[in-house]
């Protein structure tokens, strides 16, 4: 095996494991998460961890010779769109975690926007493969398992309002990833991101004022004097936030994407994991089969086509 060769197989190596730390990292969060939905409201919780998560960006954005001031109208517009997005997504996933839903039941509804990214862009006039819509079958299949508890009663179904949650999530993180998709090649992703988390961050405080500061004032503080609450606060904010990004963006450089994103994915995995060790969070062998099911549909969803295949599909999502 020639030099060069060799030095791309030791990027490639690198850069999947930096990616599956980022996704340690993320599938640890969703342990974080459910600690602090036990005692700190969604918007307090996600307002400060995502400032956090701006601030621990700022010296790389300083490192690039870029100031947040200097970044054009144009590009701070995608920033506060994709923040906003995120805005809503993060506060659907954290109030589903906060009714109750598990953190590996979160972590994999939250991962079906593997499959519904590609749903999506149907509407915006992209193709869509047929193995994709294979994926959205037995996801659907996978769903049914984990989120309904009991087969129907006189033709009724039945979700609870925190899957219900988590499945919305799911859909505004599609929207997201889509947004970032669009506004990504027009400025640094560093930037893009410390943008789209104060904006996410200030709006998340905003409502917090509203919802619950206002509401109670004594039991909002109350919440975040006790030192163990931070604790959540700050791992989702400085690991989860700024160090699972930078892990993708370093990651991501190196390595073919389809092979990136199903890295990724495995944040559904070790929130279960984490959940179990962590929590002492269990799952039914029923929940366990769903889960098995959406995740075999998030790794079939990125499959590379043939090279015939793809060049019908040219510009679409594969």
């Amino acid at each position: 095996m020639s030099t060069s060769k060799t030095n791309v197989s030791l990027k490639q190596l690198k850069s999947s494991l930096l990616l599956l730390l980022a996704a340690i990292v993320w599938g640890a969060a969703f342990v974080a998460q459910s600690v602090a939905g036990d005692s700190i409201g969604t918007f307090t919780f996600n307002g400060i961890r995502f400032i956090i998560g701006g601030i621990c960006l700022l010296p790389f954005i300083r490192k690039q010779g870029t100031k947040i001031t200097s970044i054009s109208r144009e590009k701070l517009l995608g920033g506060v769109l994709c923040g906003t997005a995120l805005f809503l997504a993060s506060t659907a996933q954290q109030a589903g975690i906060a009714m109750g839903a598990e953190a590996g039941e979160a972590g994999f509804l939250t991962a079906c926007y593997i499959v519904l990214v590609p749903v999506i862009g149907i509407f915006l006039g992209r193709k869509c493969s047929g193995i994709v819509w294979i994926a959205v079958g037995i996801t659907l299949a996978g769903l049914y398992l984990l989120c309904f508890q009991s087969f129907p009663r006189n033709g009724l179904l039945s979700m609870s309002g925190a899957n219900l949650m988590l499945l919305l999530c799911a859909f505004l993180f599609s929207v997201q990833i889509l947004g970032i998709d669009h506004y990504a090649p027009t400025m640094s992703p560093v930037s893009l991101a410390c943008v789209q988390f104060f904006v996410s961050g200030v709006l998340s405080c905003l409502m917090a004022v509203f919802t619950e500061v206002i509401t109670d004032p004594s039991g909002w503080a109350a919440s975040l004097s006790v030192p163990s609450a931070w604790i959540p606060i700050l791992y989702t904010g400085i690991f989860s936030s700024a160090v699972g990004y930078t892990l993708q963006a370093v990651g991501q450089r190196d390595l073919n994407p389809t092979l990136a994103s199903l890295i990724m994915s495995m944040e559904s995995v070790f929130s279960t994991l984490f959940g179990w060790l962590i929590l002492g969070q269990t799952m039914t062998a029923r929940e366990l089969l769903g889960c098995a099911l959406i995740f075999t549909a998030i790794i079939l969803a990125q499959v590379p086509l043939p090279q015939n295949d793809k060049k019908k599909l040219k510009g679409d999502y594969l």
